[in-house]
């Protein structure tokens, strides 16, 4: 797969021998493709995907007047994603409009416990060459997610500070993984063991208490959103310079329906340097969200509050969107912080199938930590068999680290390969990501 990779950067970056001078694009124009991607922690991806422009008279190309998004695909490691989105600054006069529909599935994800280096992670468990070996299923549990999402930005003043405003109705379904699904068709010597024989960690977390009763198959969230934010990015896709900084208040009251009425407050800035004009840019993002009333259910925890969702999925820490290189959702508390660092090199620029394109370059560093934990020792002080599993007060700094390529056209559709190391080993080894768009 590298070997293939580096061939078509080879063969892109030739064509740019040729380049041209950029041409400004009108009317409709889409980017199809099949979604044949790569990400650590889901595995290979296959599907299809379709994302339609409309730059209109080209007026104010690169920016869009409507933008519609379409996905229908699965992941080896079994997730599958079925999402619709459309963004336009022109479907209501003065406001940005964002719809999301999505149904997300995922028969393996990621839990490592709760409240980071507390939770300690023994690879050896999960290892079929150890004496300890349990099941690969064992940090997993299975979660679906429905997702209504409606995003609304305006103008308080000028074109820079602008209000957010939004509501997303989410509903999770969460359980024990099917083991006898994946077992399906094995001979017996390849099957998982049973629940029964090798229960997982998120079976132990619930047969200990430290997931509730009431949370232990998933609930109802009503999202209300309410922020402020201050824009002054000069594309968006990938801004040569400019400030993104947003405060968003969250609340999921019970009267609409929530199981757990809570409020969360997010802040995130985004800073944009131009080293080199059209050519090199710094980059690095700030942010910290935290639980100021209520209970967060656990299988809440792991979203990311953003005032625009612009992939799939907006969670972490750890992993593709948050801290590449780190296993995902390895950092889950009631508060977090994070910050990604980006230097980011656009090197070679060409027209190709009448479309204009760019490749880019990027070394970057991720950084993480819970602020906030998750209320679990005074029930793991109870726990008759607790060495092994938690390690009270090791929560610090996680650390990642790496590199990536883009390849983008039209400066809106944005094909992205990261490569990112943990720092830590508690934290895993490393993760390799294909897919969609600049982190940030």
């Amino acid at each position: 797969m590298k070997k293939n990779l580096m061939a078509f950067v080879f063969f892109l970056s030739a064509l740019g021998l040729y380049a041209q001078e950029e041409v400004v694009k009108t009317g409709w124009n889409f980017g199809a493709l099949p979604t044949v991607t790569f990400d650590t922690d889901l595995g290979f991806q296959y599907g299809a995907l379709v994302n339609l422009f409309h730059y209109g008279d080209g007026s104010h190309y690169p920016g869009y007047e409507h933008s519609l998004y379409l996905e229908v695909s699965r992941f080896t490691k079994g997730s599958g994603i079925n999402r619709f989105y459309y963004d336009s600054d022109r479907l209501i006069e003065g406001l940005q409009t964002s719809l999301d529909i999505s149904y997300l599935s995922d028969q393996a994800y990621d839990f490592y416990g709760f409240n980071g280096f507390d939770a300690v992670v023994n690879s050896e468990w999960i290892d079929d060459e150890s004496d300890e070996y349990l099941t690969r299923m064992y940090y997993k549990y299975d979660r679906k997610m429905f997702r209504f999402k409606v995003d609304l930005l305006g103008k308080i003043s000028g074109e820079k500070l602008k209000w957010a405003a939004g509501v997303n109705l989410l509903n999770f379904k969460v359980g024990s993984v099917n083991i006898e699904k994946l077992n399906k068709g094995k001979d017996e010597a390849d099957k998982l063991p049973s629940l029964e024989e090798q229960p997982g960690l998120f079976e132990k977390y619930r047969d200990w208490g430290i997931i509730p009763e009431e949370e232990k198959d998933g609930g109802f969230v009503p999202e209300l959103k309410a922020g402020v934010v201050y824009d002054t990015r000069d594309n968006r896709p990938n801004p040569m310079k400019g400030i993104w900084t947003e405060a968003v208040l969250m609340g999921a009251p019970e009267f609409l329906g929530a199981e757990s009425g809570f409020a969360k407050l997010s802040l995130t800035h985004r800073q944009y340097f131009t080293i080199v004009p059209k050519d090199l840019s710094l980059a690095y993002r700030l942010a910290w969200q935290s639980t100021i009333a209520g209970h967060a259910p656990f299988y809440y925890q792991t979203q990311v509050i953003v005032s625009e969702l612009k992939g799939a999925l907006s969670e972490g820490l750890g992993g593709a969107k948050t801290l590449r290189g780190i296993r995902r959702n390895r950092m889950v508390g009631d508060g977090f912080f994070y910050g990604n660092m980006e230097l980011r090199w656009k090197f070679a620029r060409f027209r190709f199938i009448n479309n204009n394109f760019y490749l880019g370059l990027n070394g970057f560093t991720d950084f993480g930590q819970v602020t906030k934990k998750m209320e679990v020792e005074p029930i793991v002080a109870n726990l008759p068999q607790q060495e092994g599993y938690f390690d009270d007060g090791a929560e610090k700094m996680h650390f990642s680290y790496g590199a990536g390529l883009r390849i983008v056209m039209n400066q809106n559709f944005v094909i992205a390969v990261d490569y990112g190391l943990a720092a830590d080993e508690r934290d895993g080894d490393s993760g390799l990501y294909i897919g969609l768009n600049y982190l940030f």
